[in-house]
C-alpha cells in the first residue's frame, strides 16, 4: 500500500506510540468527566437551570432560554411602587365623605386607601395630575375606565394573570403595562397595506415595521387576530381538495400566523416548543399546558382592544391616535410581557393592592 522506502523507513526507526496514546486518551476523558461535572454541578446548580423539558421525553420539546430569564431580572421592576394596604378601622373615614371631589369610582375606599391607590397610579403611568379632583382632562377619563378594567382581568381571568404557583396571586396593575410612562410600550396602532407597489393580495407584508417584528412577513398579524377573530391556522392533514370544509386558509393566511408566532416567541422570549409539539403543529393535543394559557390570553387581548380601548378613541386627542386611521393604541402581548415569559417575573401586585382585584369590596388581609 505504502511505496518500499516509507516501509523500510519506519523498519529503521521504530516509534513508541502508546505512551503517546494512553496519555492522550486520559486528558480527554478527564476534561469529559470535567465538563460532565460542571454541567451537573456548575454556576446555574443544574441543567434544568438552562433547559426546562415542556413535553415527552425524546421529542425535543424544551425551552432553553426559560430559566435564565428569571435569573436576569426585568430591570423595571425595581421602579415598581408599591405601598401595603391598610385595613379599615372602626374609625376609619370613607373617602367620599372626607375629600373634596374625590373620584366616584374610589370614594368608597377608606381615605387612607384612597390616597395610597391614587399616589401609586400616578407613580405607575407617569401622570403626576392623574385623577386630580376637578380636573376633567382625558387622563382622567381613560383612568376611570382602565381602573374598571384592570379589577375585571383580575377578577375574571385569573387563569391567565394569576399563574403564580408559589403564592397563587400575581395578577395585573397600571404599572404592568405602563411601567411609569403614560404611553405604555409595544402599544400599536393599524397600519393596513404597506406595500401599495405589490400586484395582486393587498400587500401587507415585504417591508419591515414593527408589528411584522421587521422581517418580511404580513404586518397585519395583530390586526387579524388581535382585535378581529380571525382563525389562526396553518394547514391540516387532508388534501385541500378532499372535502368541502377543509382547512380555508390561505397562502396569506399563513403567513400571518407565522408572523403571530414570530410576535409571541419576541414578545415572551420562547421558543416554538414552549407551547407546540413541532413534530406535529396541527393537533392541539399533543400542546403544552402553555399553550392554552396562551389561548385565554388571545381571547383577553381582544376583549381589552375591542370593549376597553376601542370605545375610547373619541377621547384621546389626535396625537395620541394611530397616523394612518386615527385608532387609539391598542395591546398585545408585549405591552405586558416586554419579552419575559411572565410579566414582572411573577411578582405578588394582589396582595398589596387589593382594590384592583375585584370589582366588588376590597378584601384586606390582616397580618396577626
Amino acid at each position: 500500500m505504502f511505496p518500499k522506502w516509507f516501509d523500510k523507513w519506519n523498519r529503521d526507526n521504530p516509534t513508541n506510540i502508546l505512551g503517546p496514546a494512553i496519555l492522550v486518551g486520559a486528558a480527554g476523558g478527564a476534561i469529559f468527566f470535567a465538563g460532565i461535572l460542571y454541567v451537573i454541578w456548575g454556576p446555574g446548580g443544574s441543567y434544568d437551570n438552562v433547559s426546562m423539558q415542556t413535553g415527552p421525553r425524546g421529542t425535543g420539546m424544551h425551552v432553553a432560554r426559560f430559566v435564565p430569564d428569571f435569573e436576569t431580572q426585568d430591570p423595571t421592576i425595581a421602579e415598581y411602587f408599591t405601598l401595603p394596604p391598610v385595613p379599615p378601622g372602626p374609625d376609619s373615614e370613607r373617602a367620599g365623605d372626607v375629600i373634596e371631589g374625590a373620584e366616584p369610582l374610589l370614594a368608597d375606599l377608606t381615605v387612607d386607601n384612597y390616597e395610597r391607590l391614587i399616589t401609586a397610579m400616578r407613580q405607575w403611568t407617569g401622570i403626576e395630575d392623574l385623577l386630580e379632583p376637578g380636573l376633567e382632562n382625558y387622563q382622567t377619563v381613560v383612568a376611570r375606565s382602565m381602573i374598571q378594567m384592570t379589577q375585571e382581568l383580575n377578577e375574571l381571568w385569573g387563569a391567565h394573570v394569576n399563574a403564580n404557583p408559589d403564592t397563587g396571586n400575581v395578577g395585573v396593575s397600571c404599572y404592568t403595562c405602563h411601567r411609569g410612562e403614560p404611553v405604555p410600550t409595544h402599544s400599536w396602532f393599524k397600519l393596513g397595506p404597506v406595500n401599495d407597489a405589490a400586484a395582486g393580495w393587498a400587500a401587507n407584508q415585504n417591508r419591515a415595521t414593527v408589528q411584522s417584528q421587521f422581517t418580511a412577513l404580513p404586518s397585519d398579524a395583530l390586526e387579524k387576530f388581535l382585535l378581529e377573530d380571525n382563525a389562526i391556522n396553518v394547514h391540516d392533514l387532508d388534501p385541500r381538495v378532499s372535502r368541502a370544509d377543509a382547512n380555508p386558509a390561505t397562502v396569506q393566511d399563513t403567513y400571518r400566523t407565522y408572523s403571530l408566532m414570530n410576535y409571541f416567541s419576541n414578545a415572551l422570549g420562547v421558543n416554538c416548543t414552549f407551547c407546540h409539539n413541532t413534530r406535529a403543529f396541527y393537533d392541539p393535543a399533543q400542546n403544552t399546558p402553555q399553550w392554552t394559557v396562551a389561548n385565554l390570553g388571545i381571547i383577553m387581548v381582544q376583549e381589552i382592544n375591542n370593549d376597553w380601548l376601542g370605545p375610547l378613541t373619541e377621547e384621546f386627542p389626535e396625537e395620541r391616535l394611530g397616523p394612518v386611521f386615527g385608532d387609539v393604541a391598542k395591546v398585545a402581548c408585549a405591552t405586558c410581557h416586554k419579552g419575559y415569559q411572565q410579566p414582572m417575573h411573577r411578582l405578588d401586585m394582589i396582595s398589596d393592592w387589593p382594590e384592583l382585584a375585584t370589582t366588588g369590596e376590597p378584601v384586606y388581609e390582616i397580618e396577626e
